[in-house]
C-alpha cells in the first residue's frame, strides 16, 4: 500500500472517530442508571405512583437526607407546588391546609453534591435549593426535559441530581399537565389548581 494510501486511510480513521464520539455526545440524552441493588422509593401521589432509583454512589450526602426524609414519613401529604410543563415538577416541602401552604419543618441543610458527573436528563430527580450552593433540605424536582442550564459547568455551579425516574414517568407527566395558576405564597402561576398530593414515599422492599 502507498504511503498516499496509507495517509488517507488514517485521515478517513480520524474523522471517523471524529464524528462517533460527536454522535455519543449529542444523542446522550439519559445517564447511567443506578446499579443493581441500589436503593428505590415508590412515590405514591393523587395521580398515581412511580418509582425513583437512588445514586447512592454519586450522591451519598444527598441520598442519605433523602432518605431520611422517607423514613421520618416526611413527604406524606405534601404537594407538588411548583409544575411547569416542559421543565420540572417540585414538590415535597409544603402541605396544603385550607387556605395556606404551610412550609414543613426542615433538617439542617446539606452541600451540593451537582460536581458529581450527572445531568439533569428528562427523568432525572434533581434537589431544589435557593441561590447559596449548601441550602437543599426536603424540596426535590423531576426534570421533564434535558435542562442542561440546571447541569455543573464551568459557569454554573449546577443542581444535584441524586435519582432517575425508573418507572411511572407517564405519571410524572400526567402531573405536569395539569392546570396551574398563581397563589401566594408562590411568585409564579406554577401550582395546580387542584391539588397533586404526594401520599405517601416509602423505600421499595
Amino acid at each position: 500500500m502507498s504511503s498516499k494510501h496509507i495517509e488517507t486511510l488514517a485521515l478517513l480513521t480520524l474523522l471517523l472517530l471524529i464524528v462517533s464520539a460527536c454522535t455519543s455526545e449529542t444523542t446522550m440524552t439519559e445517564n447511567p442508571q443506578p446499579p443493581e441493588g441500589a436503593a428505590r422509593v415508590v412515590v405514591k401521589t393523587s395521580l398515581g405512583s412511580f418509582i425513583i432509583g437512588l445514586y447512592e454512589e454519586h450522591s451519598p450526602v444527598t441520598v442519605t437526607n433523602f432518605l431520611s426524609y422517607v423514613n421520618a414519613q416526611h413527604f406524606d401529604r405534601t404537594v407538588f407546588h411548583r409544575v411547569i410543563p416542559g421543565f420540572m415538577i417540585q414538590g415535597g416541602g409544603f402541605v396544603h391546609q385550607g387556605s395556606q401552604f404551610v412550609r414543613n419543618d426542615v433538617d439542617p441543610p446539606i452541600i451540593l453534591e451537582s460536581n458529581n458527573g450527572l445531568k439533569n436528563y428528562r427523568g432525572a430527580v434533581s434537589m431544589a435549593r435557593t441561590q447559596m450552593p449548601d441550602s437543599a433540605s426536603d424540596q426535590f424536582f423531576i426534570n421533564l426535559d434535558h435542562n442542561q442550564f440546571l447541569d455543573r459547568s464551568d459557569i454554573e455551579i449546577g443542581y444535584a441530581v441524586f435519582g432517575v425516574v425508573q418507572e411511572g414517568m407517564d405519571v410524572v407527566d400526567a402531573i405536569a399537565a395539569v392546570e396551574t395558576h398563581r397563589i401566594r405564597p408562590f411568585p409564579e402561576p406554577a401550582t395546580p389548581v387542584e391539588d397533586v398530593l404526594i401520599l405517601s414515599v416509602r423505600l421499595q422492599r
